[in-house]
């Protein structure tokens, strides 16, 4: 079974039982080491780097960050 798989199976679950997955999955999280937590995140930023440059992802400039984020104050 996929990821994809098994992620639209998890979604078809009533609130409760994908919160209980969740909360199991979440707290996995909690006993990775910090070589470990340092490894995923690089991989993250290599993944949103990758999306930038190939045009998937969209980019706002630091005024119109800040512009947003004064504006959801």
């Amino acid at each position: 079974m996929t990821v994809e798989e098994i992620m639209r199976e998890a979604l078809t679950l009533d609130v409760e039982t994908r919160a209980s997955i969740a909360h199991e999955l979440l707290s996995s999280l909690e006993s990775l080491s910090d070589a470990e937590v340092e490894r995923l995140w690089v991989a993250e930023a290599k993944r949103r780097s990758a999306d930038v440059k190939a045009g998937r992802a969209q980019t706002l400039s630091a005024h119109e960050s800040l512009a947003r984020a004064r504006a959801n104050r």
